[in-house]
């Protein structure tokens, strides 16, 4: 370790380096070593006598060899570069296959001497530890998509058999009550089947997940028999899983309620609008259908409606409601300061 570097005090040099717990290595203008951290002998398992004044190429018999990383380090002195975290994957003699992290730069004590200030991370367990959590991640993922696939079909199920002891109760009020629970499973399983997010806290894209959302509710409601349309526009914006899961339930809700009682005729449109700022969001579904008197909106106190306003709460968002004989407007929106109750 009593190497000199040229222009700088030996022992200062030995006592510098030797204070480094990383694997370092100074280089002469010629890429030959001078000097190396005590973590460099242990890490690659040499010892000074057998590296000193030895090309950087050539140590470990040509381990070190590696064409591109050849290239970089010739370019340091001459072009004045550096090399920040160039990572390699190689396959050592004594250590077996590693991967490095390199970090270089040049050193000039004078006018005249100039070397390499040469950096080598091990990294190859934060690599494969790194691996081994994507890995995990992606079968999360997968076990959660199979469970929410497996979820939604059951809920699809029991939807179906509610829907069928609907149609052979002989009370009219049993069967709009079984209805209703129809509706509202099949709103939960519509949610789950279409909610794909991937990898850690990953982000939602709440247009495109609405515009699924809907398309499954109009395929259900309405198919090809009426002549009524459900349009989806936003931007951009994303939410996290649990806030989508909310917005999703008060979305179908809304439209299947609009789908059920606005167009006594069989025909009109709903639209559905998200659009998302910094501090937050808004979610606005309209219909063109009948409406209902502002006292009636007001009085509402419907399964649907309790539904809709608890997830709103859970949300701390807000909700508006206007209505007239040219349809019904309901806006959500977070946070709940920016939206007044009607």
């Amino acid at each position: 370790m009593k190497a000199s570097v040229q222009g700088l005090n030996p022992e200062l040099t030995a006592a510098i380096i030797g204070t480094l717990r990383e694997p370092i290595i100074i280089l002469d203008e010629n890429l030959r070593v001078i000097v190396a951290s005590r973590a460099f002998y242990n890490t690659f398992k040499v010892e000074f006598e057998d590296i000193s004044g030895t090309k950087f190429y050539d140590l470990g018999n040509g381990e070190w060899s590696i064409p591109s990383l050849r290239t970089l380090l010739e370019q340091i002195i001459p072009e004045k570069t550096a090399v920040e975290g160039y990572e390699v994957e190689h396959t050592f003699e004594r250590l077996g296959l590693r991967t490095m992290l390199i970090n270089a730069r040049q050193i000039q004590f004078d006018d005249k001497h100039r070397s390499v200030f040469l950096s080598i991370s091990d990294i190859t367990d934060l690599r494969k530890t790194q691996r081994d959590k994507e890995k995990l991640m992606a079968q999360k993922d997968t076990l959660l998509k199979e469970m929410r696939h497996r979820i939604a079909n059951s809920l699809q199920l029991i939807a179906s058999i509610i829907l069928l002891k609907a149609g052979s109760v002989k009370s009219e009020e049993s069967r709009l009550h079984l209805e209703d629970a129809h509706d509202r499973i099949l709103s939960i399983a519509t949610v789950q089947r279409n909610l794909d997010p991937t990898g850690e806290d990953s982000q939602v894209p709440m247009t495109e997940y609405l515009k699924t959302l809907c398309a499954s509710v109009a395929k259900t409601m309405i198919g090809g028999r009426k002549p009524i349309t459900i349009k989806v526009t936003g931007d951009s914006g994303t939410a996290m899983p649990d806030d989508a899961i909310g917005i999703g339930l008060i979305t179908t809700e809304l439209v299947i309620n609009a789908l059920k009682h606005a167009f006594p005729k069989g025909e009109g449109a709903v639209t559905v609008t998200y659009e998302s700022q910094d501090t937050g969001w808004k979610l606005d579904i309209g219909d063109d259908g009948i409406g209902l008197p502002t006292e009636e909106m007001s009085n509402r106190e419907g399964l649907g409606t309790s539904i809709v306003e608890s997830l709103v709460n859970q949300l701390n968002a807000g909700i508006r409601r206007e209505s007239s004989s040219r349809g019904t407007m309901i806006s959500v929106t977070y946070p709940a300061g920016t939206a007044k109750t009607a």
